[in-house]
């Protein structure tokens, strides 16, 4: 009987899954159904260079439909997973709600968004965990120094030119790296503004940035961004941000014009609400061979699921894209291996290290015992991820924004208005409504 296999989630987990599953299941053996809220993969690691000017967003993205052909592909959510009665509750982009009935359901909803409750957070911080958002970023540090440069006042230029990250993890450094080596470019259309003007934080809650990696590397990115004008702020927390300004546990208060949080995810909560078995965090409970813990018919992976890590007995994997790709890939192997009725594989994967792009062609990577920074590390940060980046296609893609990066100076024109396309429309019409008033 032809098995229905309903794959919750098109991150890393949800499209590497399609794909081995695309290449190992038998005709007629199986149909892949494929749920995602926006229709296509993000490749996350390129998103500073997304924010920065350095590569065309479209080009970190991978469209569902076009990657996997022949396999049913949805654009909405998943609101409910009955597992009991193998059904899930899909609400499209467009309409009414409805049912997919299901066999197997592969929960790869990966991590939304931590937020905590700081005042003034969510009205006036910008996250960096898509694509938009980080098109958002790009064009708002541009429009900043656009508005710097058109003011004479003083308060709001200063406003203006006042950077805040919050997180120093991958997310919150690479985005602040990115987003200065942009700002610094544009500077050169903005003579009016001197560089030393743009103030730069990153704030982190910890004592340390970039924790993934070796201490060493954490300590040596701190430097590099500290002589490149950062004020890196350690064991300091973010505690308001009414008004748009940036208050620190430390008692500093910076006016900023730009506030991101970066400060980490959370494990998306679908799979609590449905009933599914998770740890105290939320994530799914899962087995070394990526099947949910006490389920038949289930299987889970990624940043949403808790899996046993082989190599350090007691501890789970890490949520980071090295584990959730490297599941994926056993995981639509080992469902090929359960609709036949053989032997599930363990997943078994060592630590290899991490790597990070600093803008500026900076970086730091660790590879098994080797560290490299600066020019060596940012080379090993591209090269690394540009191996990793799915389909042909768009590693292609990337690589020509590279190599156009290499000749041409990054484009400094903001586009703001692709945001709110609507607002000259209702502009215009407000216009002409006063305009036949007053006739």
């Amino acid at each position: 009987m032809r098995k229905q296999i309903l794959i919750v989630g098109g991150g890393y987990v949800g499209l590497y899954t399609a794909l081995g599953l695309r290449k190992l299941v038998r005709t007629g053996e199986a149909e892949v159904t494929i749920v995602d809220p926006r229709g296509y993969m993000t490749y996350q690691p390129f998103l500073a260079e997304a924010a920065g000017g350095q590569i065309e967003p479209r080009h970190v993205v991978a469209p569902l439909n076009r990657v996997l052909p022949r396999m049913r592909v949805l654009t909405g959510k998943i609101t409910n997973v009955d597992h009991d009665e193998r059904v899930a509750t899909f609400q499209p982009v467009q309409g009414r709600p409805y049912e997919i009935a299901y066999d197997i359901v592969v929960m790869a909803t990966g991590s939304i968004t931590r937020g905590l409750p700081i005042k003034g957070l969510a009205e006036h911080a910008v996250g960096f965990k898509t694509v938009g958002e980080a098109v958002h970023l790009r064009n708002h540090v541009l429009a900043q120094l656009a508005a710097a440069a058109s003011t004479d006042d003083h308060d709001v230029r200063r406003r203006a030119l006042t950077f805040v990250v919050v997180g120093g993890g991958f997310a919150g450094v690479e985005a602040l790296a990115e987003m200065q080596g942009l700002a610094d470019d544009a500077l050169r259309y903005h003579p009016q503004i001197r560089r030393e003007e743009l103030s730069w934080t990153l704030v982190e809650a910890t004592g340390r940035i970039l924790p993934e990696i070796h201490e060493d590397l954490g300590v040596w990115t701190a430097k590099a961004l500290r002589e490149r004008g950062v004020d890196v702020r350690l064991d300091t927390r973010l505690t308001s941000a009414e008004d748009g300004v940036a208050t620190m546990s430390d008692g500093t208060a910076l006016d900023a014009g730009t506030i991101v949080w970066a400060a980490g995810g959370r494990p998306n909560p679908l799979a609590a609400t449905s009933g599914l078995p998770v740890d105290r965090t939320g994530r799914i409970l899962a087995t070394e061979y990526l099947a949910v813990e006490g389920l038949a018919d289930a299987f889970a992976a990624g940043d949403g699921a808790a899996v046993p890590d082989l190599t350090s007995p007691g501890a789970f994997t890490a949520p980071n894209a090295q584990h959730a790709v490297r599941q994926a890939k056993l995981l639509g192997r080992n469902i090929v291996a359960y609709v036949r009725g053989r032997k599930l594989k363990a997943y078994k994967h060592a630590y290899l290290g991490s790597v990070a792009g600093l803008g500026h062609h900076q970086g730091v990577a660790q590879v098994y015992r080797l560290r490299l920074t600066g020019f060596l590390g940012w080379v090993a940060h591209r090269a690394y991820h540009l191996a990793w980046v799915p389909t042909f296609n768009h590693k292609a893609k990337v690589l020509a924004d590279w190599t156009l990066a290499m000749f041409f100076r990054r484009e400094a024109v903001q586009l703001s208005g692709l945001e709110h396309p609507e607002k000259d429309f209702h502009e215009a019409l407000a216009t002409q409504a006063q305009v036949d008033r007053a006739a």
